[in-house]
């Protein structure tokens, strides 16, 4: 589907039933294009939702949260704003258990990614929803910001230089990163988290690059595959995971991974922001 065809950044009308039809998909490759070094990758996108209702076999009203995966290999992304009408349009739609809703959730957006999508929806009393705790360093505490000079917003690779040979490895996150939705320009915010094991980098340097995205307008998904594959490209670390939590919009927040290590679970890290 073309950019101009979605619905993001469009006046729309709500659905009340089921109504699988508004769900759009955007190709991958769409993102990719546009990253210079773009690098190869394991990874998935989790994607959480937190307005699911539909009504049960009496019209009785339910409510419930749910998890999507999506391999980072689709060819295609769902549109979010699809997705949000999507998930709206159950509200009056009766089910017998969740346990259906999840499977025709699932059913239909595999077949419009064309790829397995792993669902699966919980109650509100669910532990898999609570809030994370953190356990790595934060980038803006973890540095002089009296010394500290943001010298550019524009984005550049610049900052990723290694200031030795010596092998260092990082975990670390900052809360400061926004960039900017490629079809409205309205701000996308997120906590960037980063494991490294490589040449060493300052912290400053790091964070420096990740504010020279500010202004950069990609989707979720590009923006970390473009962190990641500059980091991959200047640095050469032997391990690297990027991983970005982005801040809830329309019920939904959007989660992507990307690592050159084997994937034994998934990361379901959940911020106070989220």
């Amino acid at each position: 589907m073309e950019m101009t065809n979605l619905v993001l950044g469009k006046s729309t009308t709500y659905d009340c039933e089921y109504a699988p039809s508004r769900l759009q998909r955007i190709k991958r490759e769409l993102g990719r294009s546009q990253i210079k070094n773009y690098t190869e990758s394991e990874g998935y996108d989790l994607w959480r939702l937190y307005e699911i209702t539909y009504l049960d076999l009496n019209s009785l009203p339910k409510v419930a949260v749910g998890k999507i995966i999506v391999p980072k290999d689709s060819e295609y992304i769902v549109e979010s704003k699809s997705l949000k009408l999507y998930i709206f349009s159950l509200t009056m739609t009766k089910f017998k258990s969740l346990e259906q809703v999840e499977s025709v959730i699932k059913r239909d957006l595999s077949e419009l990614l064309e790829c397995d999508v792993k669902v699966s929806l919980m109650t509100l009393n669910d532990n898999d929803f609570a809030i994370s705790k953190i356990d790595s360093v934060e980038l803006e505490s973890a540095i002089d910001l009296k010394n500290f000079q943001q010298n550019s917003f524009t984005y550049s690779t610049d900052m990723l230089k290694a200031t030795s040979d010596k092998q260092i490895s990082i975990n670390c996150h900052t809360n400061l990163f926004r960039s900017l939705c490629p079809v409205t320009a309205q701000p996308d915010h997120a906590t960037m988290f980063i494991e490294y094991e490589g040449k060493e980098i300052s912290y400053e340097s790091l964070l420096s690059y990740l504010i020279s995205l500010r202004n950069h307008q990609g989707f979720h998904e590009q923006c970390v595959e473009l962190i990641y594959s500059d980091i991959m490209t200047m640095l050469k670390p032997k391990k690297l995971c990027v991983h970005a939590s982005f801040t809830r919009r329309g019920g939904i927040d959007i989660n992507p991974f990307r690592t050159n290590q084997a994937i034994d679970s998934y990361k379901n890290v959940r911020t106070v922001r989220q």
